[in-house]
């Protein structure tokens, strides 16, 4: 590390602190988290291998639903194996490298997610204000076009910020990032230089990406109330809002841990560390297990599928 004017300093590595506050628990965190994380790749990779065995579920929908479990288990593996490590072994030394890589795969990933998200909303726009035309709308690669548009959208939205990291701000006043993974905003704030473009193009990048993609998710579940209270009866009016329910869901547990998880960062300066960082945290990890959970439960085929295997796994010991 070389080092100006005795103050500020160009890092080859940083040191993650993990939770900052809770050295003390973190051999205990490891075992929530752990499990957690093991959960979050199981359930995702069920959900992959089902869909993928199940000929009925050869569907838009869950050709989202895979994007989405594919999406859940790189967040959840570009963070968590590394918290692990602080946990067990006190491993927070990172490159400079590895954290822009890190902080490039966060963020541009729930980007991704996001853009899913409002993907999915479309298909259940399509499939229910417009149901003759589903099949011949979301074709198989009208569905592949959209998850390869939602992850350009990603590359291009967040491929700058480790860039403009990497360009303009070289220096900075300590190596020691109290956090557990290489956020945008935690690395930016020690920088030396001036970090106000940054700040700018981060805050404009989650205008875009949480608020438009919100309100136009939000727009197309209008049209789809809309379109439900014209049905005839009561009955077909819940069948038809059943098939959005697992969407809805999603959308909660996607979208409001990072409103919350953003809000304090920016606005809550009386919230004490450990509970900012712990919830970071679990905004990354919240997704990966329960959309498959959610998923399991209220879509038959992959239940039944599910306890399918699980019977001959049983009968196989």
């Amino acid at each position: 590390m070389l080092t100006f004017h005795n103050v500020c300093s160009v890092p080859s590595s940083f040191q993650l602190l993990g939770i900052p506050g809770l050295e003390s628990l973190q051999i205990w965190l490891s075992i929530p988290f752990g499990s957690m994380y093991l959960v979050a790749v199981v359930g995702n990779i069920t959900i992959l291998a089902v869909v993928r065995v199940e000929r009925s579920l050869h569907q838009p929908m869950y050709y989202f639903l895979c994007m989405l479990a594919i999406i859940d288990l790189v967040l959840s593996t570009s963070t968590i194996p590394k918290l692990l490590g602080i946990f067990w072994f006190g491993a927070g030394n990172i490159g400079l490298d590895a954290c822009l890589s890190q902080m490039f795969l966060i963020h541009c990933f729930a980007t991704v997610e996001s853009g899913i998200f409002l993907a999915m909303a479309f298909d259940r726009y399509v499939a229910i204000c417009n149901p003759l035309r589903h099949t011949t709308v979301l074709t198989h690669s009208v569905v592949g076009r959209l998850g390869l548009a939602a992850l350009l959208r990603g590359v291009l939205y967040i491929g700058p910020l480790p860039l403009m990291i990497r360009l303009r701000l070289p220096l900075y006043k300590t190596h020691i990032i109290s956090h557990s993974y290489c956020e945008h905003m935690a690395v930016v704030t020690l920088a030396c230089g001036d970090s106000r473009i940054n700040n700018v193009y981060g805050l404009t990048i989650g205008f875009l990406v949480l608020i438009v993609d919100s309100v136009a998710i939000a727009a197309s579940y209008v049209m789809i109330f809309r379109a439900v209270m014209g049905l005839a009866t009561p009955e077909a009016r819940l069948k038809t809002l059943g098939t959005c329910g697992s969407h809805i869901s999603a959308i909660l547990i996607f979208y409001v841990p990072i409103a919350v998880s953003s809000l304090i960062h920016r606005f809550g300066h009386q919230v004490p560390p450990p509970i900012h960082t712990l919830l970071a945290n679990f905004y990354l990890l919240i997704p990966p297990i329960l959309n498959p959970i959610v998923y399991s439960v209220r879509t038959k085929q992959i239940r039944e599928r599910i306890f399918q295997i699980l019977k001959i796994g049983t009968k196989m010991k």
